[in-house]
């Protein structure tokens, strides 16, 4: 099938091709340095009490989770800031999804209902395992890739804790030796968030907090903002990357019209805001 001039593509990575998808991300960095980012985990097996949901016993509900599951999948939209994508010479836009090898659907813990929801949209968890990359390998990629710990770099993500929770996990382990589990303390962990990410991240599910009428999920939010989904492949990590990107350049220019306005909120994880 001829795909339309201006499609987004996705370009799956698996261990075959990581080594050359990182050269490219290396080669274009500095063009795009707006990063949005997803990622897809076994669901959530602990769950917070209604009474119980300060900052703190957020993370450490989220803790215990990423603690005890594995990534499946990461998604990474790379961006100008004006929504432009990489063509490389072609006339499509590209985004990234990065596929694992480490979660075993028969023996590690997961949410059930979760992994049937992937399921139902296309998520082949015997050819993540056959095929996928391996978690260290995509850690020492990523730390040398442009990504991490550059100031030019804005990170993006909708209802992220999670997201950089998984992340934080992976990187600390192959960086600081650490024993796959996240801090105890929630401070330390927002420390490691700005350490690998910098200062610029930007939580969508945060920044709705001040915007009149959004609220909900990112489909609520995006279907309010008015935005085409029409290609979306729901639950796919790079697809979502991509939609929280156009949610986040929407809301951007309808309610933050200043870069001061927007800079009061950087680094705010939704659920995990500190005083």
């Amino acid at each position: 099938m001829t795909l339309p001039p201006g499609s987004v593509m996705t370009r799956s990575v698996w261990s075959y091709n990581l080594e050359s998808e990182f050269e490219l991300i290396r080669s274009i960095i500095s063009l795009y340095p707006f990063i949005s980012m997803d990622t897809e985990f076994p669901g959530v097996i602990f769950q917070s009490h209604p009474a119980f949901r300060q900052p703190q016993n957020n993370y450490a509900v989220m803790k215990a989770n990423v603690d005890s599951m594995h990534l499946i999948q990461v998604g990474l939209t790379l961006s100008d800031g004006h929504d432009n994508l990489p063509t490389f010479g072609t006339s499509n836009r590209f985004i990234w999804e990065f596929n694992f090898c480490e979660f075993d659907v028969t023996q590690h813990p997961h949410a059930p209902h979760s992994i049937a929801l992937l399921r139902r949209q296309g998520m082949d968890f015997d050819k993540n395992r056959k095929f996928g990359v391996s978690i260290v390998r995509f850690a020492e990629l990523m730390m040398f890739s442009g990504l991490l710990c550059n100031n030019n770099i804005q990170w993006i993500a909708f209802h992220s804790t999670y997201d950089f929770g998984y992340m934080v996990k992976i990187l600390s382990q192959r960086f600081f030796y650490m024993q796959p589990f996240l801090p105890t303390n929630l401070c330390d962990f927002l420390q490691l968030v700005k350490y690998f990410f910098g200062y610029r991240v930007y939580d969508v599910k945060h920044l709705i907090r001040f915007c009149p009428n959004l609220h909900g999920g990112l489909d609520k939010v995006s279907n309010s903002l008015g935005l085409d989904n029409s290609g979306r492949r729901s639950h796919h990590a790079g697809s979502d990357s991509l939609v929280t990107l156009h949610a986040f350049n929407k809301i951007k220019t309808l309610y933050f019209h200043t870069k001061f306005d927007l800079s009061k909120h950087a680094g705010v994880l939704y659920g995990l805001e500190m005083p």
